[in-house]
């Protein structure tokens, strides 16, 4: 068998996230369902990071064992043709050696989070931003980001269901600056825990209203109390953008 490492691109709106599960359609099932059209065997990926329902991915990477050898691109080509009309996109195939895993092997993740920033209704951008109506100030949204910057028990933003193991990450990345009407943040880790990134966004918010100040992110990330989280910002506007090997 041959290992194969696909690039993917998908808009999460029509999905209950990347898992297979019995309640909703999937985009682990979408592409598994294609590629066991093609190779004539059951396939079965691994994604490197599980996005939720309504998440989005530029950059989202799995690997798969197939059977047959193909061409890349052919693969590539192939997998695309039978995922129509669904919106997944395998953007690059190639081969990879046997010890390629997608999830662990991966060094970083990177993942942004759009906010548009006006009174007026979202339109093109419904379901694939976070629409806020007041005023927010990037620059302090940003200060105040800082201080999560680094090593720390996030258990404030870590969701009840998460099953990590331990709720402490280093996050290597949080900024947040203003594109216009739009607010991008960008954040960067080895791993995340189960909605730490949306977790943080809707806390962080809540600083560029004006409703907390800095030293309230800074207390409700030392007090590792899920109640102290603010508000969990909507799927819509969370993109995994990259990981790193």
């Amino acid at each position: 068998m041959q290992r194969y490492r696909l690039d993917i691109e998908y808009d999460g709106t029509q999905f209950c996230g990347w898992q297979r599960q019995e309640n909703g359609l999937a985009v682990q099932q979408v592409i598994e369902d294609a590629l066991t059209a093609i190779d004539g065997e059951k396939a079965t990926i691994r994604g490197a990071g599980r996005t939720d329902t309504g998440v989005h991915a530029t950059a989202q990477v799995a690997h798969v064992n197939l059977v047959k050898e193909w061409r890349p691109d052919k693969l590539r080509d192939a997998v695309n043709a039978h995922m129509r009309p669904h919106l997944v996109a395998i953007r690059a195939a190639s081969l990879v050696s046997e010890d390629f895993d997608a999830r662990f092997s991966a060094v970083r993740r990177h993942y942004l989070y759009r906010i548009v920033n006006r009174r007026a209704p979202l339109t093109i951008d419904a379901g694939r931003a976070w629409l806020v109506k007041r005023p927010l100030d990037a620059q302090a949204m940003h200060e105040a980001a800082q201080q999560m910057v680094g090593k720390f028990d996030f258990s404030t933003f870590r969701d009840s269901d998460c099953q990590a193991e331990s709720p402490v990450r280093t996050l290597e990345r949080l900024d947040v600056t203003r594109v216009g009407e739009e607010i991008h943040i960008y954040t960067s880790a080895r791993s995340f825990l189960h909605r730490q990134v949306r977790s943080m966004v809707g806390s962080i918010e809540h600083v560029g209203s004006g409703k907390w100040r800095a030293r309230d992110l800074r207390e409700a990330l030392e007090s590792k109390d899920r109640t102290r989280c603010g508000m969990v910002a909507p799927a819509g506007g969370l993109y995994l953008i990259g990981v790193d090997y």
